[in-house]
């Protein structure tokens, strides 16, 4: 751009543009600057209204969890007491037989089951086979211990259906011993 005699400027085009069209061409662009300030400002101010909500919604929900937290960690502690009263309660008190005529004789009838006795995983019917079965349930008594007298009350425990009828059907008193 050029300066001419006659106060007008030309482009590198050969175009004529006078002062008051060069000036109202700076206004314009001065007005779109203040304009495009104006816009970044006010989206600025939006996205800093924007994460001060976040952060408030981010602290707001951080105090609930905290407090969700303890409310849990009490109720848990609660829980792992009354389960440690309940255990230690087992522990004193063992599970009371109900009598009723068995083939068991009346030492192994008299035999009491602690009360924190692991029970047995494994159940009879009848279907299964036979040796099978006293191979699992030795395995499992091994492990767990206990007398032949327990052996004897926890094996007819593993009965069921038809194999817990006839093995209450035998005679009472008929069984002394696990072998």
């Amino acid at each position: 751009m050029r300066n001419t005699r006659q106060g007008a400027f030309a482009l590198e085009g050969g175009d004529k543009v006078s002062m008051q069209q060069l000036m109202e061409t700076i206004r314009a662009l001065q007005q779109a600057v203040t304009v495009s300030k104006a816009d970044q400002d006010r989206i600025l101010a939006e996205v800093q209204a924007e994460q001060a909500a976040s952060q408030n919604r981010y602290q707001h929900n951080l105090v609930v969890s905290h407090a969700n937290n303890e409310e849990l960690r009490r109720a848990n502690e609660e829980l792992r007491r009354d389960l440690q009263q309940h255990t230690t309660e087992e522990r004193t008190s063992p599970i009371p037989v109900r009598v009723r005529p068995m083939p068991f004789s009346q030492a192994i009838m008299d035999t009491l089951i602690p009360a924190n006795f692991i029970g047995l995983k494994i159940a009879f019917t009848g279907v299964e086979d036979l040796k099978t079965q006293i191979t699992a349930f030795h395995t499992q008594m091994m492990v767990s211990g206990g007398t032949d007298a327990m052996h004897c009350k926890l094996f007819m425990s593993t009965f069921s259906g038809t194999t817990l009828e006839w093995f209450i059907s035998l005679h009472n008193g008929h069984i002394t011993s696990f072998d």
